[in-house]
């Protein structure tokens, strides 16, 4: 199918749609510059100084490292939480909230996004389900209790050349113990998933009494492809906006081979041409 024709049924299914789901990745974010650590090169790119070190998203993203490096563990998510603070939701976010809001149900959103942007974009809290937790959100590293805490009073300052944290390393309000990003990692035993539960919980209650779903998924790559097994898992009228990943059998949806912003700026052209 051509894209053009992808476009027009893929508008048509909006038009027809009583809620609209949101799933995305971290290609998602990618139009408002942040980086999606795609491969070790692409991480090393924006992290340069764990090149030196051969140090991987993966290894980085440890709960191991948080006991025998802690400043250079926080380093990274300091870094991270800093400039997903800077960063500015791009136009794509306010296209998805202009067509929820003629939608009876309006929209949900599944991301297995830590960043925070989708509620920093204008999204209701209440729809939005982490799959993969919040770097916005503190639980303590050695679980001395389920506690969860905003990390608003955290202010890193980070080395950039050697990524490590040169301010005072964040503790837990309980019992003073190292504190750390409420973020499941590999292979992480010490995950509170509590808060993610009750957001899937929400979730799943909004979907029960959606009809007429469409899922318009962006930026879900295939490497970790709980995103992807999501959209699919909840309609066949899945829109699949990936630049390199696009495919999806059409029983199931279309696929447009595009980023973010381009493709959701097309589909709203379609949209209005109806």
């Amino acid at each position: 199918m051509e894209e053009r024709e992808k476009l027009k049924l893929a508008a048509t299914w909006l038009r027809e749609a009583d809620g609209l789901l949101v799933t995305a990745g971290a290609g998602m974010g990618v139009d408002s510059g942040l980086p999606d650590f795609r491969g070790a090169d692409g991480f090393w790119r924006a992290y340069p100084a764990l090149k030196n070190h051969l140090l991987t998203f993966q290894d980085m993203a440890n709960p191991r490292l948080l006991f025998t490096h802690p400043t250079l563990c926080w380093g990274f998510y300091g870094h991270r939480l800093n400039l997903y603070r800077q960063t500015t939701p791009h136009r794509g976010f306010q296209i998805l909230r202009e067509w929820a809001a003629r939608l009876p149900h309006g929209l949900a959103v599944f991301t297995s996004n830590v960043d925070g942007q989708f509620q920093k974009a204008g999204f209701d809290e209440h729809f939005i389900a982490e799959c993969h937790g919040s770097i916005h959100i503190l639980q303590c590293a050695e679980v001395c209790c389920d506690l969860l805490w905003t990390a608003d009073g955290v202010q890193p300052i980070v080395d950039e050349m050697k990524c490590e944290l040169i301010s005072e390393l964040p503790r837990c309000p309980r019992c003073g113990a190292l504190a750390r990003p409420n973020i499941v990692m590999f292979g992480d035993y010490d995950w509170i998933a509590l808060r993610t539960e009750y957001q899937e919980a929400r979730l799943h209650a909004w979907l029960s009494v959606v009809e007429r779903p469409v899922v318009v998924e962006i930026g879900a790559g295939k490497t970790i492809p709980t995103v992807r097994a999501f959209s699919e898992r909840n309609g066949t009228r899945v829109i699949r906006i990936n630049p390199r990943d696009c495919g999806i059998p059409l029983s199931r949806g279309v696929g447009l081979a595009r980023g973010a912003v381009e493709g959701l700026t097309m589909l709203d052209a379609a949209l209005r041409a109806l």
